[in-house]
């Protein structure tokens, strides 16, 4: 028998026996860095890629699924989130192996975990990926960048697990990413990403990686509850500037506020729901368009359903 936390639902018991775990009406809270959101019905955390791919060919048919990374960049409704929420966690999906200057890493490797790695076998060029919070899986969708470089700029491939069930690796090409965006079918997951480093004296890394900690530091909120940048910039422009001309930089909703160091992030004060959040960054979409005629667009990925 597959292995099951908490009372058990209606719909674990429609899903295949598998190695991994499955947690019923798991509180979503525990996994966003907003910390707020309602269950998901089912979390299901694979055991390893044929444990996923397994679970994939044998599931229910039309069984909603989605997939979470770390939670850094995400906010989950109050309402919860129906089916299956799969998450890859664990040892298997955090394993990193190192060929010269390629690093094969798990989908479910912390970014900041890669400082380790670089600094262990004398690479350096990824620092910009250490300075964003979150799994590396996660990074792929959103082409995550910083400080003038993106993940395009490092990634080799990927492998994936589509809907059918069936794995298969994908040049970096094929995901055609571009700015906090990429092009490819939403029912891929993507299990394990292949990065070109480069060969760098670990003391030079090392300064690399503090002088982006001291920048992210200076310039942005930390230790607070926030999920990083919330709207995308523009072409052309910065959204921290239009949301500041449309004067939103103090705005309050209930336990939701604008963050006072940067007006792009939204700060959960620790009494924010879920609708406060998102009122409060519609309320910011709308009063920018109202002034400047342009329509901010999310960068936070919102899933779920209103409570």
């Amino acid at each position: 028998m597959f292995h099951l936390l908490h009372k058990q639902n209606e719909l674990v018991k429609l899903l295949p026996e598998v190695r991994g775990r499955y947690k019923c009406d798991e509180p979503m809270s525990r996994h966003t860095w907003f910390g707020v959101g309602g269950p998901a019905e089912v979390m299901y955390l694979p055991e390893d890629d044929d444990d996923l791919s397994f679970f994939m060919k044998t599931r229910p048919y039309n069984l909603p699924i989605c997939v979470i990374g770390g939670g850094s960049n995400l906010l989950v409704r109050d309402g919860g989130i129906p089916g299956v929420v799969i998450k890859l966690t664990g040892k298997y999906y955090r394993r990193c192996k190192v060929d010269g200057c390629l690093l094969t890493c798990g989908a479910g490797m912390r970014n900041g975990e890669l400082e380790k790695v670089m600094l262990g076998n004398a690479l350096g060029g990824l620092e910009f990926l250490c300075s964003i919070p979150g799994h590396l899986g996660g990074a792929v969708k959103t082409n995550a960048g910083c400080y003038g470089k993106e993940l395009k700029d490092v990634l080799v491939k990927v492998t994936i697990i589509d809907e059918n069930g069936d794995q298969k690796e994908v040049p970096a090409e094929d995901l055609l990413l571009g700015y906090r965006s990429s092009h490819y079918p939403d029912d891929w997951i993507i299990t394990s990403l292949t990065l070109k480093a480069e060969p760098q004296d670990p003391v030079v890394t090392n300064k690399i990686l503090q002088e982006n900690k001291a920048k992210r530091v200076a310039s942005q909120p930390y230790n607070e509850r926030t999920a990083g940048s919330t709207f995308k910039n523009p072409e052309g422009l910065k959204a921290w500037e239009l949301i500041k001309k449309a004067g939103c930089a103090d705005l309050v909703v209930n336990g939701a506020k604008v963050s006072e160091k940067h007006c792009n992030f939204l700060i959960n004060t620790g009494k924010a729901t879920a609708r406060d959040l998102e009122t409060l960054g519609e309320t910011i979409v709308q009063r920018v368009k109202d002034e400047t005629s342009i329509t901010l667009e999310w960068e936070v990925k919102r899933l779920g359903v209103h409570k």
